[in-house]
């Protein structure tokens, strides 16, 4: 099987999905002065660099370049660099992350595990001997200092290069300084492990003791050779880490920060600024209850701020908890209903709005992200706005239907956009929120093929779908159906944006029609949507799967006799569900990475939708694809199945399909497994993704017993050897 060298598995898999070369990670200086982000060299160089934009004339130049900076050598990561990128699902390389001081002057970033720290206005850079290898290096707000994890241990440095000291040491093996644990990078959203006071004289920093978690063994079949990995790994109902959090000074003075950790034992958020007292959110173990708190750093001890309960359970999301200027607790809260922006203790908005991320706060204004709410009197399918919010009302910024999102600081605002008609995401610099004064280039490579996408609603629950037909399709001829879901929590598919159909167009293009369908349990909709899978992350997705495919059939072409799905991930588990307990209407499935053996998955991700397994061992089987009895409400036919994982997954460990297959086969279930060697949950090696592509497709023209290759022409031709 092979591809043209230009063909779109070959290109989507070289440009790491048409990412590279787009620009991202944007800081605005407090002053709008500089907009500082990063940027690779073109829409196949995987090395970022950091480049620097002047809004008074839209200038770029570069301020850190890594192939200068390591003599031409290659990069070198560690083994917790590595797994800090796996969990972040970052597959660049080069400059990947930085931060910078308060003014934007001073950014710092690790390369090839060592410290850099470069000047935004000079752009000079300059790397800083210090013991390494380096993770997540971290000025002072006021540019003096470098705070990094190096050995575990927190260590600061002057940006001079002199006083290297370490802060706080690990006392023993299993315990580190300064790092997020696994649920927190890989689940909380919270990669970080140190913040610095504002006045930069002390920091707070989670101390995080993994001892009591279970060790797992990650090992590479093809390389018996090597000795297998050892991973932490806190399944659902084992022992999560220790986590505690220490405000430490410049001095190496500690002190423990104080709460009821035995009731809240997840650190859910830290945030210090100069408007208010350090400020953490923890949570209970099983995500219904959780407690904002302010720390005093000289003493340890807190004060509730805020409380919140919930009886399903508290999402976490982007930029709250954080303080106002003036003092008040800004956060987003599930409230009548809706999901709404609240400021003290007064709700800002209403149902009409369902808000996503806090961008930025001042005494004027919030800058949010949203998407329709359940009031809304256009649904706006896919579509995600900026809206600046305030006691006065609220005002939405970005007017063209789309993706949105924004930064903001010192007047300037840079506005990303993605939307269903052109390729990639416009960068826009606006001054004063509304006046363009420069644009961000993107070296993007163009996809060369544009989706055919109809967003719409189906079924009585009004699912939101995206439907993909052939590009030269007469609209008559009923077509072989591919369900192309990811149908879960935290991954909306349905989007009015270009880039996210690619893969479901060039599948298209291939002789489907394909689906996407975001049922209930995907983010967008309201509480009471992603709710709806609290003790059934089975059967709600997958009715919903099924809801929208027949209705959907009543106004497009889908030949429902001819029905496939693929999926990866919580797609993976759904794609296996769909043919073991529907073969009824799914005639084919590949599965990807799929979690199939629910225990087997994190504590926090799982016991938030079906509670601990050691006190509802029903809930867990009834949502698993497998028991200790084999197979759990596979019905007849049987129908085939493609197995995918990568033997190097830390994530959703190849467990889970190995014993779907032992199952599988002691069913005389037919399926295959393709196991991929050294590959981990991203799959971002080119080869094997360009591969994985084409290897679907023959499989899902064999099982649904489909004519060859259509006779395409130009970039999307493929040809089977």
């Amino acid at each position: 099987m092979t591809t043209e060298p230009d063909s779109f598995p070959r290109r989507h898999a070289r440009t790491q999905r048409f990412t590279l070369g787009a620009p991202r990670s944007f800081t605005v200086s407090p002053d709008g002065s500089r907009v500082v982000f990063l940027r690779s060299a073109s829409g196949t160089d995987r090395a970022g660099k950091l480049w620097v934009l002047d809004p008074a004339d839209g200038g770029e130049r570069v301020a850190a370049d890594p192939p200068a900076l390591l003599n031409g050598a290659a990069e070198e990561l560690s083994a917790a660099e590595r797994a800090r990128r796996e969990r972040s699902r970052e597959g660049g390389a080069g400059i990947v992350g930085y931060a910078t001081d308060t003014a934007v002057e001073l950014a710092s970033f690790a390369l090839s595990g060592r410290l850099f720290v470069a000047g935004l206005r000079a752009g000079t850079t300059r790397r800083l001997a210090v013991p390494g290898p380096v993770i997540d290096p971290r000025p002072s707000p006021d540019g003096r200092f470098v705070a990094y994890v190096a050995g575990g241990a927190l260590r600061v440095v002057g940006t001079d290069g002199e006083g290297d000291r370490a802060l706080l040491e690990p006392e023993s093996e299993g315990v580190t300084y300064g790092l997020a644990e696994f649920v927190a990078a890989e689940e909380m959203d919270r990669p970080r492990g140190f913040w610095w006071s504002p006045e930069a004289d002390r920091l707070l920093v989670a101390r995080v003791d993994d001892t009591p978690v279970r060790r797992w063994w990650i090992s590479d079949p093809a390389h018996p050779d090597r000795e297998p990995s050892r991973v932490a790994y806190p399944a659902a109902g084992t022992e999560n880490a220790d986590v505690r959090l220490f405000a430490v000074g410049l001095d190496g003075q500690r002190t423990e920060v104080v709460w009821d950790r035995a009731r809240y034992p997840y650190l859910a958020r830290v945030h210090w600024s100069a408007a208010g007292a350090p400020l953490i959110l923890v949570q209970a173990r099983d995500q219904r209850s959780q407690l904002y708190l302010a720390v005093d750093p000289q003493s340890g001890a807190t004060r509730m701020v805020h409380a919140d309960e919930d009886p399903y359970w508290l999402e976490l999301f982007p930029g709250v908890p954080v303080w106002t200027p003036s003092g008040q607790l800004v956060r987003i809260a599930d409230e009548g209903g809706a999901r709404v922006l609240a400021v003290g203790e007064r709700p800002l908005t209403g149902a009409a709005l369902h808000v996503r991320a806090v961008l930025d706060v001042t005494d004027d204004d919030v800058l949010i992200s949203a998407s329709a709410g359940e009031a809304a009197a256009d649904p706006e399918i896919g579509e995600v706005h900026v809206y600046r919010v305030n006691e006065l009302g609220v005002e939405r910024l970005t007017q063209e239907p789309g993706v949105h999102s924004a930064v903001r600081a010192g007047g300037v605002t840079v506005l990303s956009s993605a939307v269903p008609d052109r390729p990639g995401t416009r960068v826009r610099v606006l001054r004063d929120g509304k006046k363009e004064v420069a644009t961000v280039a993107s070296y993007a490579e163009d996809p060369g093929l544009s989706p055919r996408v109809r967003l719409t609603q189906g079924g009585a629950r009004r699912v939101p779908c995206a439907v993909l037909l052939p590009t030269d399709h007469d609209g008559d001829t009923p077509l072989p159906v591919l369900m192309d879901p990811y149908g879960g929590p935290h991954g909306q598919r349905v989007l009015a944006a270009h880039n996210p159909h690619l893969t479901s167009q060039w599948f298209a293009d291939q002789g489907f029609a394909v689906v996407v369908a975001d049922g209930r349990g995907t983010p967008g909709r309201s509480p009471a949507w992603e709710k709806a899978v609290k003790d059934d992350l089975a059967e709600v997705v997958l009715q919903d799967q099924v809801d929208a495919l027949q209705a959907l059939a009543a106004d497009f072409p889908l030949d429902l006799g001819r029905v496939a799905i693929r999926g990866w991930s919580f797609g993976g588990y759904l794609a296996a569900l769909a043919v073991l307990r529907r073969p009824d209407v799914f005639h084919a499935g590949v599965v990807g990475a799929p979690v199939t053996d629910l225990r087997l998955y994190d504590t926090h991700y799982q016991e938030r939708y079906l509670g601990h397994p050691g006190e509802r061992p029903e809930v867990y089987s009834r949502n698993s694809l497998i028991d200790d009895t084999g197979l759990v409400g596979a019905a007849e036919p049987a129908r085939p199945m493609m197995v995918i994982h990568g033997l190097a997954d830390d994530n959703v460990v190849v467990a889970h399909s190995l014993r779907l297959s032992s199952a599988l086969l002691a069913a005389g279930r037919p399926h295959e497994v393709l196991p991929l060697s050294g590959v981990t949950h991203m799959t971002p090696q080119e080869t094997v993704a360009e591969n994985l592509l084409l290897l679907q497709l023959d499989f899902l023209r064999r099982a649904l017993d489909l004519p060859g290759v259509p006779e395409h022409s130009g970039t999307n031709a493929i040809q089977l050897r």
